[in-house]
C-alpha cells in the first residue's frame, strides 16, 4: 500500500508539475508576480500532496535566523523534496542549477521564463563560477535570493562531498549573508527508490555566516560544517538507523 501510494503521488506531482509549467508559459504577459504565485502555489500543493499520500510532513526550524536581505541559502541536496519544498519557506529566489534543466520541454521552459535561474555548465570550472558571481550579484541587487545546493548533485543520506565554491565566492563578492539549510528528507525520500516513508522531514535554518569576514574556502568548510553536524543531529541515516517499520 505504501508503493502504491508513493506512485499516486509521483504520478500527481508529475501531472501537476507539467499543468503549472503550462499556466506559467500562458501568463508570459502577465505580470512577473502572477506567474510566481503559480510556482509557489504548486510548490505547497505539491508539499500537501506528500503529507496527504504519503505522511511526509514538512516543519522548518530557525526562521529567526534569516536576514532581512536577500542572501545566499546552501542547502543540503538529497532528494527532489528540498528542490521544491524550499521555495514557499522562503522570500523570492533564483536557483543555480546545471543548464541541461533548462532543456526539458516545457517544465525547463517554465522555469527559464520564471525562476530565471543562473544555468551553468558544470564542467567550465571557474568560468562557471564567474557567471555564478556576475549574474547573481545583479539578482541579489534586486531583492531575489539565490539558492545553491553547494553537492551539485544529490547525494545519499549520511554522505557528503566537497562542496562547490559558487555560493560562497558569490556572497563574499556580493557583500551579503550565506544561509545554511540541513534536512532530513533523506531519510524518509530516498535516491532512485521508488516508495516513500512517512516521517517528519525538518527544515533546519541555520545563522547566517558573514562571508566577507573569510575566504571562500574558509566559508565553505564553516556552511559543510554546520550541516553536516546538524545533520548527524535530526538525520537517523546519519546515526547509523533507519526508517523502515
Amino acid at each position: 500500500m505504501r508503493t502504491l501510494r508513493s506512485i499516486i503521488f509521483i504520478a500527481f506531482g508529475s501531472t501537476t508539475a507539467v499543468i503549472a509549467s503550462v499556466i506559467v508559459l500562458l501568463l508570459f504577459w502577465a505580470p512577473e508576480r502572477w506567474r510566481w504565485a503559480t510556482v509557489v502555489a504548486y510548490c505547497r500543493l505539491t508539499l500537501l500532496a506528500g503529507e496527504f499520500f504519503c505522511g511526509l510532513k514538512v516543519v522548518v526550524e530557525g526562521l529567526e535566523h534569516l536576514p532581512k536581505t536577500a542572501s545566499v541559502l546552501m542547502i543540503k541536496h538529497t532528494t527532489v523534496l528540498e528542490t521544491y519544498g524550499h521555495v514557499p519557506l522562503f522570500p523570492r529566489t533564483t536557483w543555480v542549477v546545471k543548464r541541461e534543466l533548462l532543456w526539458v520541454p516545457v517544465i525547463g521552459w517554465a522555469l527559464a521564463l520564471v525562476i530565471r535561474p543562473i544555468a551553468i555548465n558544470r564542467s567550465a570550472g571557474p568560468s562557471a563560477i564567474k557567471q555564478v558571481i556576475q549574474q547573481g550579484k545583479k539578482k541579489l541587487d534586486a531583492g531575489i535570493w539565490v539558492t545553491v545546493f553547494p553537492e551539485g548533485t544529490r547525494v545519499p543520506p549520511g554522505e557528503t562531498r566537497k562542496y562547490g565554491a559558487s555560493g560562497a565566492a558569490l556572497a563574499k563578492e556580493a557583500g551579503v549573508q550565506l544561509v545554511p539549510v540541513a534536512h532530513n528528507a533523506g531519510d524518509f525520500w530516498r535516491r532512485r527508490e521508488l516508495t516513500k516513508r512517512p516521517g517528519i522531514v525538518r527544515f533546519c535554518i541555520g545563522p547566517p555566516i558573514d562571508a566577507t569576514a573569510q575566504s571562500p574556502r574558509e566559508t565553505n568548510r564553516i556552511v559543510q560544517e554546520w550541516i553536516e553536524n546538524k545533520m548527524r543531529e535530526i538525520s537517523t541515516e546519519y546515526q547509523g538507523g533507519n526508517t523502515d517499520k
